[in-house]
C-alpha cells in the first residue's frame, strides 16, 4: 500500500488528504484564524477545584476554561498526591504548566495534561519523566534494545526525564538520534525560561503547522509523493525536510496544473460525500450516519442489494461490506466518542464473527486509539475512537438556523394550528377587536386556502377580525400574532 499526501494552501487555510491506492482516507483542515491546540504548551492558573469531579479548571488564556482530571496528572504529581484527591494537591488561583491533550468540541473547554510531551522527528521528550520506551510499532527485538540503549545512554549524560523512541526512529544512526535529544531539551530549555518570566495564559510553546507537522510524523516507509499547490509553502517544506526529514524530501513536488490539485484526485467530490448522511455501498446497500452529541450512529441497511443464494447470505454480505467502508468513513469524517454500528441482524453466530474480525481487520489502519465490542443479539456493536480534534462535519457546517439542528420542520398544517391556538390565547388574556397575524408565504397560503373555514369559524365565534400578512423573511416556523 502506498500513500500520496496532497496539500492545498490559501491564504486562510491548508487542507491535506491522504490518498491510499487512490482512495481519499483522511482530510486535515487548518484555519489560520483557528488553529489546533493540541499539543501547545501553556501556563495557566487554576480558577476552580471540583472535588465530586477530581477536576480543575484551569484559565490558559481561551475563551472557555480548560479541564484537567486526576487521571491526566504526571507521575510526579501523583506521587505527592497519595490519597488521590486532587484538592488537596492544588489550589484555586496557583499557576500551573499544561498540555492541551484535546481541543475544545462544542461547548466543553480543552482538556488538559501535565504529563508534558514534546515531538520531534525521531524522539518525543517527557521533561516530568523517569523511564525511556520504545514505538510497539517497531517489532524487532534486537532494534528495540538498541534503541533503548542510546537512550539510556544520552539521559545518563545529559537529562532529567524520559525519552520515547518513535516509530521512525526504526535503523536510524545512534548520532542522529542524539542529535535530535539534544535538540529537545533545548527546546525544553527554552520552554522553561520563558515559563518562569511569563504571566498566567500565556502560551509557552506552539506545535508546528499542519504540513510540517504531518512530515514529522509520517510513517516515512508508505509516502510515496507529497504534491503541494504553493510555492511558497513549497519552499518552505523543502527546506525543514531536508532539516528534519531527509529521506522526504526527494518525495515533495510543487504541484502547478492549471486545474485545482484536489479536483484533479477528486477530493473535492468525496468531502462533499462525508457531509451526507447516507454512504452508498457497490452492492446497492447502504449506511446512515447520525452525528450527536454525545454519540455518532451507523445504520446498516441493503437497500437495492438481493443478491446472494438466499436472505442471511445477503445480509452476510452487505454487513462484510459496510464493514470497510464504516472503517473508511470514521477516518474521513474523523468521528470520535462513542460510536454505535447497527448491522443488519445475523443469526448465524460464524457469520457476526466473520463481520466483528473483518471490521477490527479494516480499523487496524486508522491512526487513531479505538476499541470495539462483541457484536450484541439485536446485531448492535458498541465501539470508541480517540477523538483529539472537531469532527469533519463540525469544522466545515453549522447547525442549520432554520431547524437549529433537528433535521426536520414542522408542517405548515402544524404552524397553521399553532397559529390558532395562539390566537385563542391571545384573545383570552386581552381585550382585542382586531389581530395581525404575520407568518412564512407557504404558511399563509395555507391560511387563506385549506385552513380558511376554520379561520372563519374563528373569527365568528371570538368577534376578532383576524387579518394576515406574509413576510418572505420568515422561515416555516417563524409566525408572530400582534394586537391591533
Amino acid at each position: 500500500m502506498t500513500d500520496e499526501i496532497l496539500i492545498n494552501v490559501t491564504p486562510p487555510e491548508t487542507r491535506l488528504a491522504i490518498v491510499e491506492n487512490g482512495v481519499l482516507q483522511e482530510i486535515f483542515i487548518e484555519r489560520n484564524r483557528r488553529r489546533g491546540l493540541v499539543g501547545n504548551i501553556y501556563k495557566g492558573k487554576i480558577c476552580r477545584i471540583l472535588p465530586g469531579m477530581q477536576a480543575v479548571f484551569i484559565d490558559i488564556g481561551l475563551d472557555r476554561a480548560a479541564f484537567l482530571h486526576l487521571s491526566d496528572l504526571c507521575g510526579a504529581d501523583r506521587q505527592k498526591n497519595p490519597t488521590e484527591q486532587i484538592e488537596l494537591l492544588f489550589r484555586e488561583g496557583q499557576e500551573v504548566i499544561v498540555q492541551v491533550i484535546k481541543d475544545p468540541l462544542g461547548t466543553k473547554g480543552a482538556r488538559l495534561t501535565t504529563e508534558l510531551s514534546i515531538p520531534s522527528v525521531y524522539e518525543v521528550y517527557m521533561p516530568f519523566a523517569e523511564n525511556n520506551g520504545v514505538s510497539q510499532r517497531i517489532e524487532s527485538e534486537t532494534e528495540r534494545r538498541r534503541l533503548r540503549c542510546c537512550m539510556d545512554s544520552f539521559q545518563k549524560e545529559h537529562a532529567s526525564g524520559g525519552f520515547i523512541a518513535r516509530t521512525a526512529s526504526e535503523g536510524i544512526e545512534d548520532s542522529s538520534l542524539r542529535a535530535d535529544m539534544l535538540f529537545l531539551l533545548k527546546l525544553w530549555s527554552s520552554i522553561s525560561q520563558h515559563a518562569k518570566t511569563s504571566k498566567p495564559g500565556t502560551l509557552l510553546h506552539e506545535d508546528l503547522p499542519l504540513s510540517m507537522r504531518v512530515l514529522r510524523d509520517m510513517h516515512r516507509s508508505k509516502v510515496e509523493k507529497i504534491r503541494i499547490d504553493s510555492r511558497e509553502s513549497f519552499s518552505r517544506l523543502k527546506k525543514f525536510s531536508k532539516e528534519f526529514v531527509p529521506e522526504l524530501a526527494t518525495l515533495i513536488e510543487h504541484y502547478s496544473g492549471e486545474r485545482p490539485l484536489f479536483e484533479v484526485y477528486g477530493v473535492e467530490e468525496e468531502i462533499q460525500r462525508a457531509l451526507k448522511r447516507r454512504v452508498s455501498l457497490k452492492s446497492g446497500g447502504y449506511l446512515i450516519f447520525d452525528q450527536t452529541e454525545a454519540m455518532t450512529t451507523i445504520d446498516v441497511n441493503t437497500g437495492g442489494f438481493v443478491g446472494g443464494k438466499n436472505l442471511e447470505e445477503t445480509i452476510f454480505k452487505t454487513n462484510l461490506e459496510a464493514t470497510q467502508a464504516i472503517a473508511r468513513q470514521l477516518r474521513l469524517r474523523n468521528l470520535g466518542g462513542i460510536i454505535i454500528i447497527d448491522f443488519i441482524d445475523m443469526r448465524d453466530r460464524d457469520h457476526r464473527t466473520q463481520v466483528l474480525e473483518s471490521l477490527q481487520r479494516h480499523l487496524e489502519k486508522d491512526h487513531a486509539k479505538n476499541s470495539i465490542s462483541e457484536v450484541s443479539n439485536l446485531g448492535l456493536v458498541e465501539m470508541t475512537r480517540k477523538r483529539s480534534r472537531e469532527s469533519l462535519e463540525h469544522i466545515l457546517c453549522a447547525p442549520c438556523p432554520t431547524c437549529s439542528g433537528r433535521g426536520v420542520l414542522k408542517t405548515p398544517e402544524t404552524i397553521c394550528l399553532d397559529i390558532f391556538r395562539e390566537v385563542i390565547r391571545e384573545i383570552r388574556q386581552y381585550r382585542v377587536q382586531d389581530l395581525l397575524v404575520i407568518a412564512s408565504n407557504e404558511v399563509v397560503e395555507r391560511l387563506l386556502d385549506e385552513e380558511a373555514d376554520t379561520l372563519s369559524e374563528l373569527e365568528s365565534l371570538t368577534g376578532v377580525e383576524i387579518k394576515i400578512r406574509a413576510e418572505s423573511q420568515y422561515n416555516r416556523e417563524q409566525y408572530d400574532v400582534v394586537l391591533l
